[in-house]
């Protein structure tokens, strides 16, 4: 039966940065340059990749694929975070908190996958380099991104959609500035251990297996590494996967903080400053660092 006090929710109201009234036009204009640059750094190593023919190798596909789904990732948290910042009445409906979550879950889901299936690439390059382009075929790198997409679409499907079949009948108010798993959560009506198991399970699979993949991949990378004799040899086959272990440990270090810790430690306030570090922050160093530390792009 539904409880008495139990109302049917149809929007929910971002409170966001609500708490800092006075600084939401200078956060504004620092968050609408970052994206920008973020935008076009993306576009601009995907248009690179694209055009190049040199740059038609393994390595640099799975980059402008990173790129893609970054960029598409920033699309689903930014515009609308900007937009709440300019306007009053920060709400958003049910059903677009539900599809805003199932998209960021995706393809955030996509980028951990990915940077895992990079660190393979970059263990095949160093270790294995005689067998590169027999282990690393065209055919073989396609399925490995539908496999990335897919997977994660498929368990953020699953997650969003245990999410909103809770009992909503709280206040809602959301205390984030996107619709994102734990604030949602927190507004049902009852608490519901067997959806947090699962869900901590899918996150489990999606950001710390990957992790553990890419962990042992650079395990084997800096074995070899090791056994180089020249120091030449050591900085040259270093520096090939340097890029990619910077963004892994940024980008695995926030959304580790965010949703493998223990529910006791979760701090709606602390983790809105930690969200726009891997919404917005992250984001922009990639292509940064992508450019900056490679000397073919």
């Amino acid at each position: 039966m539904r409880p008495e006090n139990q109302t049917v929710v149809t929007e929910f109201i971002l409170i966001g940065f609500s708490n800092f009234p006075h600084l939401q036009m200078v956060l504004f204009v620092v968050f609408s340059l970052m994206y920008i640059v973020t935008l076009a750094g993306n576009i601009i190593i995907m248009t690179i990749i694209r055009v190049d023919k040199s740059l038609h190798i393994p390595m640099y596909f799975f980059l402008a694929i990173l790129s893609f789904s970054e960029t598409c990732y920033t699309l689903v948290i930014v515009p609308s975070m900007l937009t709440n910042l300019l306007i009053e009445h920060k709400t958003i409906s049910f059903m677009g908190c539900a599809i805003q979550m199932c998209f960021f879950l995706g393809f955030g889901g996509t980028n951990c996958i990915l940077l895992a299936v990079m660190g393979y690439d970059c263990y095949v390059a160093i270790c294995k380099p005689l067998h590169y382009h027999i282990l690393m075929k065209q055919t073989f790198c396609t399925k490995m991104v539908a496999f990335s997409a897919i997977t994660s679409f498929l368990f953020a499907l699953i997650e969003t959609s245990f999410i909103f079949k809770l009992p909503f009948c709280r206040a809602n108010q959301i205390h984030h500035f996107f619709c994102d798993m734990a604030p949602v959560i927190k507004l049902a009506c009852t608490r519901n251990y067997i959806v947090e198991i699962i869900i901590f399970i899918f996150c489990m699979l999606a950001i710390f297996l990957s992790f553990i993949l890419i962990l042992f991949s650079y395990m084997l990378i800096f074995n070899t590494i090791l056994k180089i004799p020249s120091a030449e040899g050591k900085q040259k086959a270093f520096s090939t996967c340097a890029s990619h272990l910077i963004v892994v440990v940024v980008h695995f270090g926030c959304a580790s903080i965010v949703y493998l810790r223990p529910k006791s430690t979760y701090s709606l306030e602390k983790d809105t400053l930690i969200s726009v570090t891997y919404t917005v922050v992250t984001l922009l160093l990639n292509p940064i660092v992508y450019s900056l530390r490679n000397k073919d792009v």
